[in-house]
Formats: C-alpha cells, sequence, structure tokens
C-alpha cells in the first residue's frame, strides 16, 4: 500500500511506516506544487498533510483510493470534514501530541514580555548598562486570561499557577465540575469580557470559526489593561491584525505575541512587521523536537490502523 505525505513529517514517523510495509512518498513542498498534488492523489491509499495542503472538493474528487487522511497537528480549518465524511474517507489528527509544546510557547511569551533578555543582551553589546529601562516585572500574581478551555489550556495553567499567578479562562463548552476548572483550578467566568478586563496575558486556545473570526477586534483591546499584552498561538484569523497593529500603536495594550497570521507566510508589506511591540514567530509553538516526534509517531500508528481495518480514537469525522 502507497501514502504520500505533502509537509514536513518527522524522520521517525516515516520510519516508523516503512518498517510498517508501506511505501512512502514524501515530498515536504508539495502542498506548495498543487496541479502536481492533484496528479498524485488517485495513486495512494492514504495521504498525510499538515496546515498547508487544502484538502478542498478538488483534493478529496481526485483522491479516488484514498482511505484515511492524517493530519500532523490538531488544526483542521484546511481540511473540508464534512466532504471527507461525505466520501467515508476518515480524517485522523495529532490529538494532544503537541499541547505541552504549545503551552511552553505561551510561558515564554510572558517571560520574554516580563524579562525582555534578548533585548538587554543586545542593548548590553552595544556598550550600554540601561539597568532602569531593562527594569521588569513579575509574573507572580499576575492574571493569566484563556479564551478557550481545553487540554493546552489544561496545560498552560498547571505551568502558570507554578509562577504564582492567577488563571480565569472563559469556554461556553466547558462545565463547572469539568476537570479543568475542578483539577487545574481555572477560576471560569461567563464572558471574553470578564477575561479582557481582568487579565495582564490574554492566551488564544479556540478553533477558526466563522464565529471566533476576529474574535478579539479593537473593541475588545480597548477593553484591556493598557499594560497587558495578547497571545495568539491558536490560528490566524481570530485575532484582527489591523486592530491589533493600532491598539499596540495607541498604547490600547503593551503588546502582542502572534505565532499564527491570516496569510502564511507574511507578507513583505505586513504592517504587523513594523511594529517593535508585536513579536512575531513562525507557526512555531507547537513545533518543538519531542513534538513533532511525537505528532508523527501518533500519525503513522493511526493511520496504520485504520488500513488495516481498525478505527483510530483521533478520528475527527
Amino acid at each position: 500500500m502507497k501514502i504520500l505525505v505533502t509537509e514536513l513529517m518527522w524522520e521517525d514517523g516515516i520510519k516508523d511506516l516503512k518498517d510498517k510495509g508501506y511505501q512512502v512518498d514524501y515530498d515536504m513542498e508539495l502542498s506548495r506544487k498543487r496541479e502536481e498534488l492533484i496528479k498524485l492523489l488517485p495513486n495512494y491509499d492514504a495521504v498525510i498533510v499538515r496546515n498547508e495542503t487544502k484538502v478542498d472538493t478538488e483534493f478529496l474528487n481526485a483522491a479516488k483510493n484514498t482511505q484515511v487522511i492524517g493530519r500532523l497537528g490538531v488544526g483542521l480549518d484546511n481540511i473540508d470534514l464534512t466532504g471527507a465524511k461525505e466520501r467515508q474517507i476518515p480524517v485522523i489528527s495529532a490529538r494532544n501530541a503537541n499541547a505541552t509544546s504549545v503551552a511552553e510557547y505561551v510561558i515564554a511569551a510572558m517571560l520574554d514580555a516580563s524579562r525582555p533578555l534578548r533585548l538587554a543582551n543586545e542593548d548590553v553589546r552595544k556598550g550600554n548598562w540601561n539597568r532602569k529601562q531593562f527594569t521588569g516585572i513579575e509574573l507572580n500574581n499576575r492574571v493569566l486570561g484563556l479564551i478557550g478551555m481545553g487540554e493546552i489550556s489544561h496545560r498552560v495553567a498547571k505551568r502558570a499557577k507554578v509562577f504564582g499567578m492567577d488563571v480565569i479562562g472563559y469556554d461556553p463548552f466547558v462545565a463547572p465540575f469539568d476537570h479543568v476548572v475542578q483539577e487545574t483550578g481555572i477560576k471560569q467566568v461567563a464572558t471574553v469580557t470578564e477575561v479582557l478586563k481582568a487579565s495582564d496575558f490574554v492566551s488564544v486556545h479556540v478553533p477558526f470559526t466563522q464565529s471566533t473570526k476576529h474574535l478579539l477586534d479593537l473593541s475588545a483591546f480597548k477593553l484591556m489593561k493598557p499594560s497587558a499584552y495578547v497571545i495568539n498561538s491558536a490560528r490566524g484569523g481570530i485575532i484582527n491584525e489591523a486592530d491589533v497593529v493600532e491598539a499596540v500603536k495607541n498604547k490600547e495594550i503593551a503588546g502582542a505575541y502572534l505565532d499564527v497570521l491570516e496569510k502564511e507566510p507574511i507578507e513583505k508589506d505586513s504592517p504587523l512587521a513594523k511594529s517593535k511591540d508585536i513579536i512575531l514567530s513562525p507557526h512555531i509553538a507547537g513545533l518543538t523536537v519531542e513534538a513533532q516526534s511525537r505528532t508523527a509517531m501518533l500519525i503513522s500508528e493511526e493511520v496504520d490502523r485504520v488500513l488495516k481495518g481498525g478505527k483510530s480514537l483521533c478520528q475527527v469525522n
């Protein structure tokens, strides 16, 4: 049986598939070669993608012999789940495989905002000794507000509490006695507005849907403290990018950490890149060696399970 991998996949996952007897064709740039991809699809029993490959009607119509689609990650906005279900093609995701890495990214962002050591290092190397300029703040007793209270928020909260932070969260799908409230100790609030008003750091952990598109816009930023930061490691489009630029410029908020953008890679003339108080990274929150190995191995195992007639616990459609 043949498996096509269209984007970056850690080598141990590819090796595992080959060891299981599959023919694996791997081109990490194939997602950007659409015409070639569509021509190749009818030849494969399984296709493994990340976030750049558009699994749309054209893709699904071409994938006539595909029995399963593996997603190296958890975001699903690039996949037509309904279309795949209609064609009886299960889609499996790497559920929770990169959750720890994303959680640590959020902690790293808060530490960077509170103690900008990289900037201090650059300043000292210029011959300066600006101790007052680089006086930081403590995370202890600061408020972290989480929008979305799923598995990643659970792991963020556990780590934030070690620093002595107060953690609040909003999620209409979380009940008062769910573990993220009862066991993790997140204080659940009734509205996004409450999160925005109370928090020193706001971290976004919701999927991109029509209801979450531009969830954080200028009106939302105006509710936040002028000293507060917003962190988005979820999906581009949840934050209105033009509005966050304006909010930072007008000092409605202190800054933003954006790992995901509406258009990736970033456009050359993007106003985001011109703001020194907006820190950008290339969609790497979940991109650690450990997370990528777990993701690749999980998808390898689950694709194999489905191809052998089993049902995956990680199926999303």
